[in-house]
């Protein structure tokens, strides 16, 4: 199989699936690449990167934001099998050992990282910041590379924060949860226990929520906006889109011509862009 190579001052960043229903991304040139998370299985992950024209080869290590199930599925293969370090805090790497459904051992490719310490995976500079969520730790990553370029990405977020704004005011490429729509999990089939879990300030934030946050912090060198981990039940793509659209343009930015907007949608490769 000939695999697509972009130039090496070039970067490429695609979901290869968003949403409880497992989450990676991936972050790479055209001599090595990274993936967020790793919730999907090897085989699902293999066959999307190559869509892409991305040889499994080229993922230098994996970057771990939370020990939930579906963003790590599949940590303890790549590790094990394929020997690629994965990177987490201590805590988080204490909650993937504990899950009992990561059945193979992460041996010596376990990497530990500390929250607002720098740290680099070849071209990369990479920094973990907190996030609060229901697991045993959670994480972000602010991601420097190539030509200036600034990612950041936080999925299962549940409240906004000061440091959640404070890297996305200094991001110019953001990966940022909207996972639900309020008036649909108000009066949706989830239970009660659910609905409080969600809506509780470790859970997940609203379209709403995010798209007013966002704009709060929006920067006119925001040039990538993604949206990820929506629910199945409880939102649509085109509702989020619309959410973030709507208060994007109330506060004079247009949408499609200063900034891209995308949806990442769940169990789906999504386009790859180029940096």
């Amino acid at each position: 199989m000939q695999y697509e190579l972009f130039s090496s001052e070039r970067y490429s960043f695609f979901s290869l699936g968003s949403g409880s229903c497992g989450n990676s991304y991936y972050l790479g040139n055209s001599c090595y690449g990274i993936l967020i998370d790793a919730g999907i299985g090897p085989r699902i992950m293999k066959k999307r990167l190559a869509e892409h024209g991305i040889d499994f080869s080229f993922v230098r290590a994996v970057l771990v934001t939370h020990d939930h199930l579906d963003h790590i599925k599949s940590v303890g293969y790549l590790a094990e099998k394929m020997h690629i370090p994965i990177y987490g805090t201590r805590e988080v790497h204490r909650g993937i050992t504990k899950n009992p459904y990561v059945r193979n051992s992460l041996n010596g490719s376990r990497q530990y990282i500390e929250k607002g310490i720098m740290f680099k995976i070849g071209g990369l500079k990479i920094t973990a910041f907190d996030i609060p969520h229901d697991s045993v730790d959670s994480v972000g990553y602010f991601i420097e590379f190539g030509n200036g370029h600034k990612l950041m990405l936080a999925t299962d977020v549940g409240t906004v924060t000061d440091k959640l704004g404070e890297y996305i005011r200094k991001a110019n490429h953001v990966v940022i949860e909207s996972n639900y729509d309020e008036e649909m999990l108000k009066n949706g089939k989830y239970p009660y226990f659910l609905k409080q879990r969600i809506t509780s300030g470790t859970g997940h934030l609203s379209n709403r929520e995010i798209a007013e946050f966002l704009c709060e912090n929006y920067e006119s060198h925001h040039q990538n906006i993604w949206l990820c981990h929506l629910s199945g039940d409880n939102n649509y793509p085109e509702l989020a889109y619309k959410t973030m659209e709507t208060h994007l343009t109330r506060k004079g930015v247009k949408v499609g011509v200063e900034v891209n907007l995308r949806v990442l949608e769940r169990n789906k490769l999504s386009e790859k862009i180029l940096f």
